[in-house]
């Protein structure tokens, strides 16, 4: 993912300035998906109108710029969605903690795994009531959606972590 097309797919929502799309990476957005501040997401929306793929349709006070997608960027956005996801450089530490428990003494591994778990129903609880807010016939597209599909894949992505991480301390436990 890039911070380009993480632009481009909010501006597909509604124009926005800077300011708000920075605003936007400070939510969920951010915590879970994308990070992005001010220093990096106002250059990029330069670089954006500079390729036509947004335009500045207003300009405020202060100098804010209210930027629109162009057909060049909803293009450009669609294109990246519908594409298999390019795999770079892999750096996922709660995997790699799971390559090495092995390293550890029985104890020890039995902590990380029970942490785990334990991190995981937290943050599931979290996840749950955020969907809690937004009723199952809720709209999951557009701006009134936007969050709802991703909160749904992380109650589901923690409920496996947590069944996984029990399931590897009750292994862990049997072999004692």
């Amino acid at each position: 993912m890039s911070l380009p097309h993480a632009l481009l797919g909010l501006l597909a929502l509604r124009p926005a300035t800077g300011y708000d799309l920075a605003r936007v990476f400070d939510t969920d957005l951010g915590r879970y998906a994308w990070q992005a501040g001010h220093t990096s997401v106002y250059p990029e929306l330069g670089k954006l109108a500079a390729q036509g793929l947004a335009e500045v349709t207003e300009e405020g006070a202060r100098g804010a710029k209210t930027y629109t997608l162009t057909d060049d960027g909803r293009a450009e956005l669609r294109r990246w969605m519908l594409a298999p996801p390019q795999q770079g450089k892999v750096r996922n530490e709660p995997v790699l903690r799971m390559f090495l428990i092995a390293a550890l003494p029985r104890d020890d591994a039995l902590a990380v795994l029970d942490r785990t778990a334990e991190d995981a129903e937290r943050s599931l609880a979290v996840l749950r009531a955020v969907r809690a807010e937004h009723p199952d016939d809720a709209p999951m597209l557009g701006e009134d959606g936007m969050g709802q599909l991703a909160a749904e894949f992380g109650v589901r992505q923690y409920e496996t972590v947590r069944d996984w991480a029990r399931w590897a301390a009750e292994r862990l436990r049997a072999e004692a």
